[in-house]
């Protein structure tokens, strides 16, 4: 079965995974997390519907009573479950992946990433084994349990008055779309609001460029200041200007920095960044206060890792936010909030999107670039022995890859959990820099290929 991954269980459905794995997954994992009560929240993907019948028939086989809060964000379940004190939930979606795709994210107690290490691993290996499934004999039950208006309240903390703020938001028929009119009102234009498991419009993958070209082309055509789009399950936000162009999402979390941090507290409050993120974003906020921790990508490692620290907030190249006041989870309506609170700030002050991205964004980006190479060690270890064999580095990671950080320079190697290719980043203070050293990391990698 190759549905399980670092962060969740996800895949095709019927192809990599089925309802038997399903039920499966939904009878081992009360007894792996020692949970009885469990949340379970869902997407409006097709095949979300048969998917909650048999994950839920399986749980309360084992003895467990579901606790059902229907059509829901990823963030939203995130929240209910530390707010709630429930043993640990599932969110029935495949977020960002084509309609075709579907899954499950689990978490513990307090909201925590349940991944590969913490216990998918457990569940997958008694579903290889087959071990026998023995119903209990007083099974679980499953009552409704709404929490919708407890949630649009605390989100609403962070609304401030954008009356003078022009925008459009693009939910990309994805759960987005059953929140943010109540949180937004009428004002926004709204595109794609309705939540629709078929993606008619198009995927609900913010990252890819061709995803993006409705939110452009709208922007483009009236008088607004900012563009946001969600993912599917609204877990992710990312942003484009007044002029349309696409803003870097780690970028944003140095626009993040003017809500959370004071400069009179410097050095003091820690911000989580992934191991990819721009060094324009540590430099920006360093003044701000913000002592910057740089660790593996993925919400089964940051959110750990902000808890771990006691992180103010941190996030990642991929659009995902976290927040301390949000149970150390990302949500993408709280970004989403508190990034048009800044932008109508500084609005106000003459200063827009664009040039607001302008003072943060001091490099040269590669973007993130694939390699299919089936030795994947073998060739991050001759790319970093290049390097250091010519000079020791000024700062150098050695998790989830490698990230080795010159003067003017510096670059991410990184194997993908799922597919056999490299993931390369690199960044400079200048285009003929940025080119160079591409060259010669291309020229390593080469003969792998």
């Amino acid at each position: 079965m190759g549905a399980f991954h670092a962060y969740d269980i996800r895949g095709i459905y019927q192809l990599d995974f089925d309802e038997k794995d399903v039920y499966k997954i939904g009878y081992y994992l009360p007894k792996v997390l020692s949970a009885k009560k469990i949340l379970i929240g869902r997407d409006v993907r097709k095949s979300s519907p048969e998917i909650f019948n048999h994950l839920t028939a399986g749980v309360m086989d084992a003895g467990a009573h579901v606790y059902n809060a229907g059509i829901t964000t990823t963030p939203m379940i995130y929240w209910g479950t530390a707010k709630y004190e429930f043993d640990a939930s599932i969110m029935i979606t495949a977020s960002h992946n084509p309609k075709e795709y579907n899954g499950l994210k689990i978490s513990g107690r307090e909201a925590i990433p349940i991944g590969y290490d913490a216990g998918l691993k457990l569940i997958e290996n008694k579903i290889q084994q087959n071990i026998p499934i023995d119903k209990m004999r007083i099974s679980g039950k499953m009552m409704d349990f709404d929490f919708k208006d407890d949630y649009l309240q605390f989100q609403k903390q962070y609304l401030h008055d954008l009356s003078g703020l022009n925008m459009v938001i693009d939910c990309s028929n994805g759960m987005a779309g059953i929140l943010i009119r109540n949180i937004l009102g009428d004002d926004p234009v709204y595109i794609n609001e309705t939540p629709d498991g078929n993606f008619p419009n198009h995927d609900p993958n913010p990252l890819e460029e061709k995803n993006l070209i409705q939110l452009q082309q709208t922007v483009n055509s009236g008088n607004f200041d900012v563009g946001v789009i969600f993912d599917g399950d609204a877990d992710r936000v990312m942003f484009v200007d007044e002029n349309g162009n696409f803003i870097p999402p780690d970028l944003i979390i140095a626009l993040l920095g003017h809500f959370f941090l004071d400069s009179s507290n410097k050095g003091k409050s820690k911000v989580l960044q992934d191991i990819r993120s721009s060094k324009s974003v540590g430099e920006y906020l360093q003044p701000m206060g913000g002592q910057m921790e740089t660790w593996k990508v993925g919400r089964a490692f940051a959110a750990k890792k902000l808890k771990k620290i006691n992180g103010l907030f941190g996030g990642e190249l991929a659009g995902h936010y976290y927040f301390r006041d949000f149970y150390y989870s990302d949500s993408g309506i709280m970004a989403c909030l508190i990034v048009l609170g800044i932008t109508n700030q500084f609005k106000e002050q003459g200063i827009s999107l664009s040039q607001l991205i302008k003072r943060i964004k001091k490099y040269e980006n590669s973007g993130e670039i694939n390699f299919r190479i089936e030795k994947k060690t073998e060739a991050m270890t001759d790319v970093v022995e290049f390097f250091t064999s010519h000079k020791s580095p000024d700062a150098y990671y050695n998790f989830d890859g490698f990230r080795l950080e010159y003067k003017d320079w510096w670059f991410n190697i990184r194997p993908s959990n799922t597919e056999p290719y490299l993931r390369l980043l690199v960044e400079a203070m200048t285009k003929e820099r940025l080119q160079e050293k591409l060259n010669e990391i291309k020229t390593i990698l080469e003969k792998y290929q």
